[in-house]
């Protein structure tokens, strides 16, 4: 936190200093980016993410968009343009913040991130898996999580209705959104999210998107074994 220096922000344990989060997604050959947080180059840099095939995102909020220039390296390593998967609300927003992403520059040179927006309406294929998308709720925000056979992503939300909840039954991984122990108004608390995932029972969990209240040690020692906290860098393999 800027101007900040508790026991968090000044710890010497690696996995307190917790950028912006975000997702790579790894299967067969391909990579898939979940989200463009501010810190997308130098996690890119800093955990070897060379190449990414597409991208998915789960809203459009600052924290998980400003990346989104820096894709422009993965367009000149791919050779060609990056499709952008998104619900409508937030292809609209990253259309209106980076729309000069979605057209043809107009003369050869330019180096800017070249996108071709998808629209998710439902249920797609992508590069050989199938994505299931999980409405949930982020204050009075509808964004998604993401399936992908028995793993979840679903980080920013402080509700996860019924229906999406039906969806993340039998899940061999599941990451969280858990901001902190108190209550927030847009986020799941600590206590909040280990109900739902006492609710859901997936074998593994990690926390996801956590502020700077408690160190990483502290908030494992206090979790059940299945359930963990994610850190920069963190690679999770799931069948």
């Amino acid at each position: 936190m800027i101007g900040c220096h508790c026991p968090v922000c000044r710890s010497p344990d690696p996995r307190d200093r917790r950028n912006r989060c975000a997702l790579a997604i790894r299967y067969g050959p391909h990579t898939i980016l979940v989200d463009t947080p501010p810190e997308l180059r130098l996690q890119a840099v800093t955990h070897g993410v060379d190449r990414i095939d597409a991208i998915v995102m789960t809203h459009a909020h600052a924290d998980h968009i400003f990346g989104l220039d820096d894709v422009r390296r993965f367009n000149t390593i791919l050779g060609a343009p990056l499709p952008l998967y998104a619900n409508a609300e937030t292809l609209t927003i990253i259309q209106r913040c980076f729309g000069y992403a979605f057209t043809k520059p107009d003369f050869p040179g330019v180096y800017r991130p070249e996108l071709v927006p998808e629209l998710i309406q439902g249920p797609f294929d992508l590069l050989g898996r199938h994505w299931l998308p999980v409405p949930m709720v982020h204050g009075r925000t509808l964004v998604y999580g993401y399936r992908i056979g028995n793993f979840a992503y679903c980080t920013d939300c402080n509700e996860i209705p019924a229906t999406s909840r039906a969806l993340l039954k039998g899940l061999d991984v599941l990451i969280l959104g858990a901001l902190r122990p108190q209550p927030h108004p847009a986020h799941l608390s600590f206590a909040q999210a280990l109900e739902l995932v006492a609710e859901l029972q997936p074998r593994r969990t990690w926390f996801t998107h956590l502020s700077h209240d408690l160190r990483h040690a502290e908030i494992e020692a206090d979790l059940p074994e299945s359930v963990r906290v994610s850190y920069d860098g963190l690679e999770i393999v799931s069948e």
